[in-house]
């Protein structure tokens, strides 16, 4: 995510599922941090326990089917009803032009755009899963708005005036929509079709508020604070702060590359390190791990995904991926974590640097793949398709759309419109939406 600091800032049906990478080629990839987590059972441990029973905090929550693996309902093929007819197709939010790019990925092409309201950032489904919500938050403005896509004919609707929607989310209980107003540091609560506000949760300690994720039982969220390099804690039962944790930095990062490397299909390897100095970090996104004890914060300052415990809301380790890590997905199975590493440290980097994506397996919470993309991109914000068989990411610096094999490494490239951002991947598998790109469960 960017914000703030700068002020002008099916049709066709998943076929079969498709094994996600089998056997990479192990990679070195893990750097323990702080004493602390010495004594942290690896995921790998709770990964072997029996499936625990979990009790929803939120009425009219729907149940959590596999306590071990929260992803259990969106893997190839498990369509909501609500889905039926829906548009195969890739949407695409550019935040420079304006406008939304829609892609058929069968045909590989760009086969509809519409102007949107100013500064399209994500484009959000429904946690009902029946509409398509462009977050245009007017940066530096105070004429934000969403708007509505219909998935069933890809067409936009009627927009809606909303303060300050950079990104949004959605109770685990359907019963609102949360706007991450990133500018005012506050979560407002809103009616999850007509918008309305609800209520509204400060979080004064979280300059940069934008990406989040929920707990297995739906009791807490957590947000990324892009700006103090920390993270905070939401109580979505008593709806207040729990708490605010700076995110220690490791030692060492990874140079950004004046030319990129690595190739497609091939083993792509980081270049040279350096010492990091900086007091804080630039998280973004986050995820949980399929059990819901921890999640992943992709940090575009340190360079990899710090993983914190999500009952003492405590940081626990460090895996290192790449230059610029910003956007996690977990693959169909659940068993493996995918990394989009932008390239670059700053906000507004090159184009054509040493972007990549890097594969974590959640058992090990080691990297067993790493790809390249060739002559050198910005792999940024997405979703993987509905069969599992690839990623779709958008290339921020670069202004195309890559769509990643998952079994080979392999990329192709779609040209869109001006500084695309969060795309979404339609329709997806799982019985309701928790927000972003499409955080489904």
């Amino acid at each position: 995510m960017e914000g703030r600091m700068l002020v002008a800032r099916a049709a066709r049906r998943a076929g079969p599922w498709f094994a996600v990478l089998g056997a990479a080629a192990a990679l070195a990839g893990v750097v323990l941090e702080s004493a602390a987590q010495s004594s942290t059972p690896p995921a790998a441990a709770s990964a072997a326990v029996a499936p625990r029973g979990v009790t929803v905090a939120l009425a009219g929550m729907p149940p959590v089917i596999d306590g071990a693996n929260l992803y259990s309902e969106t893997g190839a093929g498990r369509f909501s009803e609500a889905v039926r007819g829906d548009l195969e197709r890739i949407y695409v939010p550019n935040l420079r032009s304006g406008d939304v790019y829609v892609v058929d990925p069968q045909a590989m092409k760009v086969v509809d755009r519409f102007k949107v309201g100013i500064g399209p950032q994500h484009i959000v489904p429904s946690w009902d899963l029946r509409t398509l919500w462009v977050t245009n938050n007017a940066e530096g403005r105070t004429d934000g708005s969403l708007t509505p896509i219909d998935p069933k004919t890809g067409k936009p609707g009627k927009a809606v005036m909303v303060d300050d929607p950079y990104n949004m989310y959605f109770t685990p209980d359907g019963k609102s929509a949360i706007v991450v107003a990133e500018a005012r540091k506050r979560l407002d609560f809103r009616d999850p079709k007509t918008m309305a506000a609800q209520y509204s949760i400060d979080v004064p300690g979280c300059p940069g508020v934008n990406h989040a994720d929920f707990a297995i039982d739906g009791r807490f969220a957590i947000f990324t604070c892009e700006f103090t390099g920390a993270l905070v804690k939401v109580d979505l039962v008593e709806r207040k702060v729990l708490g605010y944790l700076k995110l220690s930095m490791p030692s060492t990062r990874f140079k950004e590359a004046v030319a990129p490397r690595g190739a497609p299909g091939k083993v792509w390897e980081p270049g040279p390190t350096e010492v990091c100095t900086l007091e804080r970090g630039m998280p973004q996104d986050i995820r949980s791990s399929p059990d819901g004890r921890r999640f992943y914060i992709a940090d575009m300052h340190a360079d990899g995904v710090h993983v914190v415990d999500g009952a003492s809301f405590t940081k626990v380790g460090f895996i290192s991926t790449g230059v610029g890590a910003h956007g996690l997905y977990p693959s169909r199975d659940g068993r493996q974590l995918y990394v989009a590493n932008r390239g670059s440290h700053k906000i507004h980097g090159p184009k054509n640097g040493d972007g990549s994506v890097s594969v974590i397996d959640f058992a090990t919470e080691k990297v067993v793949a790493r790809w390249g993309v060739p002559g050198g991109g910005s792999p940024d914000m997405g979703n993987v398709s509905a069969d599992g068989r690839f990623l779709w990411l958008a290339a921020r610096y670069d202004d195309v759309i890559y769509r990643f094999d998952v079994a080979s490494g392999d990329v192709k490239q779609i040209k869109v419109g001006a500084e695309p951002h969060g795309l979404t991947v339609w329709p997806q598998p799982g019985r309701y939406s928790l927000g972003h790109t499409g955080n489904l469960r």
